[in-house]
């Protein structure tokens, strides 16, 4: 018996070493305090130094709301815009801001813990998922805002809003998977840093965030069959019916956006854990 199997043999694993899939993901279970930790200090270490604050984690959300909402307000024609206008781009905005922060900041979960990553051994999948639940702590916040600001549009509070838990689970689950793709790619290609904001702001003005797709593109019904498919399209659908008693969605959307996050979540997961024996040595 060589030295390296007694080791094994004995609990001892090569520092680095990529465990299989399913002790990996057990492990990582095991690591769910120290994610959980890690993601509120992050939240709150982010606006320490403003004066505001921690304010400012549901400010952001308000005043891009308020801005864009007042732009393409008036750019768009009365006929094409959406009724309701102001609930419609808060509900967008403020729900489009979580995937838009797990894109961006997820990529940057290894390259910008390197020191971390090369002093200690845990499985590397716990610094994106401790970025995933950082912003969803923060959308948690960001959400009492957006009720308030709904309430305040005429909108009360009904039956439906409950169901507001279920879909949040399952853009978690989505955006999860989405950042840990981000994550692996930026450490090959740390270039991908500069790129991927353009890409998050290009899905945002596509997404049907800020513009009734339906309305837009009425003369090209081939343009609304691909939105129907659209996950972020469909979470915000989605969620103005359930807030908003004016707009309707397909109930199919749900099966969709479960087929989504169960996908993005699988195949981001294992796309990470393959090139775990490379994180903090690139």
């Amino acid at each position: 018996m060589s030295l390296s199997e007694l080791a094994e043999q004995h609990g001892l694993h090569r520092v680095g070493a990529r465990a299989s899939v399913l002790p990996y993901f057990r492990e990582t279970w095991e690591r769910r305090d120290f994610i959980s930790t890690m993601a509120r200090y992050r939240m709150a270490a982010q606006n320490q130094e403003n004066r505001l604050g921690a304010f400012w984690l549901v400010l952001k959300p308000a005043l891009n709301a308020l801005v864009y909402g007042t732009i393409f307000g008036v750019i768009q024609q009365s006929s094409t815009r959406p009724a309701d206008y102001p609930a419609y781009v808060v509900v967008g905005v403020f729900l489009f801001e979580f995937f838009s922060a797990c894109f961006a900041q997820g990529a940057k979960a290894i390259t910008g813990n390197r020191a971390l990553v090369q002093s200690l051994s845990f499985p590397r999948v716990a610094l994106p998922l401790a970025v995933v639940f950082e912003q969803f702590y923060t959308l948690l916040l960001s959400m009492v805002v957006m009720f308030g600001l709904l309430i305040m549009f005429g909108h009360f509070p009904t039956w439906n809003w409950l169901l507001m838990a279920p879909l949040l689970l399952i853009y978690l689950v989505f955006n999860t998977g989405i950042a840990l793709i981000t994550a692996r790619l930026t450490v090959h290609f740390r270039d991908l840093t500069q790129i991927l904001p353009f890409v998050s702001r290009l899905l945002f003005y596509t997404s049907g965030a800020l513009f009734d797709v339906k309305k837009l593109f009425a003369g090209h019904p081939w343009v609304v069959q691909v939105y129907e498919w659209h996950p972020i399209f469909q979470t915000l659908t989605i969620a103005r019916s359930l807030l908003m008693t004016s707009e309707r969605y397909d109930y199919a959307y749900w099966v969709h956006l479960g087929v989504w996050a169960v996908a993005s979540f699988v195949i981001g997961f294992i796309f990470f854990w393959r090139a775990e024996e490379r994180y903090g040595r690139d």
